[in-house]
């Protein structure tokens, strides 16, 4: 497995958001973790980051992860380009950054400011700083959110994509990104 939760419970500001959740993710699957908003799916995917220590359980991650969080963690002052080459260079992954801004269709933004980019583009940034790192096992929190229709279908793309592959990804959503065959968690 590359990814396993054993009787998970997730707390946060003292409150208990979900317990004893069980699931496990191979090479090529998707796991979908469905629910409203405040329900718990940012901790469940901290808590699979290892950014949270589980509250009850374990979790077992075999192989390096990427995460996509809400904010984009990029450098306001720095060019777009230069902004995803630093991450790129700290994960291993500066000869995939031009090939991850074309799947996200920002390498014509490449010169400019990450201050002067639109909520949609420093999500699609985002998305392609995770597809340059190369990590088995991607996290995505709300990947979907401020993307418009065709950013989207990049995003399903570059997540079938790295399926293919023998990737993994874990979405955390209310609203729905196309993953055929995911196992769903609903919180």
């Amino acid at each position: 497995m590359t990814l396993s939760f054993a009787q998970v419970t997730g707390v946060r500001g003292g409150r208990v958001l979900f317990r004893d959740l069980s699931f496990a993710l191979a090479p090529a699957e998707a796991l979908w973790v469905q629910g409203p908003n405040g329900v718990g799916k940012s901790t469940l995917v901290r808590i699979a980051a290892g950014l949270l220590p589980p509250a009850d359980g374990s979790v077992t991650r075999d192989s390096a992860v990427a995460l996509l969080a809400e904010a984009a963690a990029l450098d306001a002052a720095m060019q777009l380009g230069a902004a995803l080459g630093f991450w790129a260079g700290l994960d291993g992954g500066r000869d995939r950054l031009d090939a991850a801004m074309e799947a996200m269709a920002i390498r014509s933004l490449a010169d400019v400011p990450v201050r002067m980019l639109s909520t949609g583009q420093k999500r699609r940034a985002a998305i392609a700083r995770v597809i340059a790192s190369n990590a088995p096992i991607w996290l995505l929190d709300e990947p979907a959110n401020g993307l418009d229709a065709a950013s989207l279908d990049l995003l399903e793309a570059a997540i079938a994509r790295h399926r293919a592959g023998g990737g993994a990804v874990l979405v955390a959503s209310h609203v729905a990104v196309a993953l055929p065959d995911a196992q769903v968690v609903t919180l």
